[in-house]
């Protein structure tokens, strides 16, 4: 009997800056939860600052890994996919879903930031996210990704509760019963994490302290400690909340020492922090 929950991450593997795999593992392990990376593309180090970096695509890895994984009888609990390389890839993650219909199915879909959709996210690639998004459990976009999965302009002026709301409805209409979005700026002055539960029409919203400093891999950490709360038993405010919280401390920690932002936050400096399984309650309704 396997009694920690394990995660099936499929997602790519950055050598240098602090993202994708390299901390959705520790981040989920520090949780009680058995991370098993799937990598869908290698890369010397992330693309924001980097340069020119070295990349490998594993499109050609990821099917027959799930056929060892189903006849060895491997199970997982949850299947929790980010940066895809190729549209194949996104064939690969339905799959994946297909073959594990009981697991949790979970997509970040990692497409862009600020505003801006990643040079590697063709058209295709990302009408091809929107098939995956439609087949998954739970979302986890920021709100350039929300913006690209609805097909709407980049809202640049904050948002009324009312439109923030419209936002997390429409998407869960195009398949996931929960919504999650990250870095949403209300028209009450406030930077909130935001969440919709469809089942039980639910709203929720969980301030946090801005920050003047980008950090890659952040919302990795963000959407790793969502799936780690929900799949161990946290309601969904309680994980949004845990999650905001740990991405607060880790991102206030970094920004104190003044490190080059683009190797990440100092996630190794605050892992300890998932360990004490804290009482949350600092959420409120939407």
């Amino acid at each position: 009997m396997n009694i920690c929950k394990r995660v099936a991450a499929v997602h790519d593997l950055s050598g240098v800056g602090r993202c994708s795999l390299t901390v959705i593992i520790p981040t989920l392990s520090a949780m009680g939860v058995q991370a098993c990376p799937v990598p869908t593309a290698i890369l010397s180090a992330h693309t924001n600052g980097f340069g020119d970096v070295v990349m490998r695509d594993l499109t050609d890895y990821i099917l027959p890994a799930l056929e060892h994984y189903k006849a060895q009888k491997v199970g997982f609990d949850c299947v929790y996919s980010g940066f895809l390389a190729s549209e194949q890839q996104v064939d690969h993650c339905l799959e994946f879903f297909e073959k594990y219909p009981e697991a949790l199915k979970v997509v970040d879909p990692v497409m862009g930031d600020n505003g801006k959709r990643y040079r590697t996210y063709t058209d295709e690639l990302c009408r091809r996210m929107s098939e995956l998004v439609a087949a998954a459990d739970i979302i986890t976009p920021n709100l350039t990704e929300a913006s690209i999965l609805l097909k709407t302009d980049y809202p640049t002026a904050p948002m009324t509760a009312f439109a923030a709301k419209s936002m997390l409805v429409r998407l869960s209409e195009k398949g996931p019963k929960i919504v999650v979005i990250t870095g949403i700026d209300l028209a009450d002055g406030k930077r909130c994490n935001i969440g919709y539960d469809r089942e039980n029409n639910s709203f929720w919203k969980v301030v946090c302290d801005y920050v003047p400093k980008h950090y890659p891999g952040s919302g990795d950490i963000f959407a790793s400690v969502l799936v780690g709360g929900i799949i161990k038993g946290d309601s969904l405010p309680i994980a949004i909340c845990r999650a905001t919280e740990f991405c607060e401390l880790a991102i206030k920690t970094t920004y104190s020492y003044s490190t080059d932002p683009r190797e990440g936050v100092m996630l190794e400096s605050c892992l300890s922090w998932l360990t004490s399984n804290q009482i949350i309650s600092n959420y409120t309704t939407l």
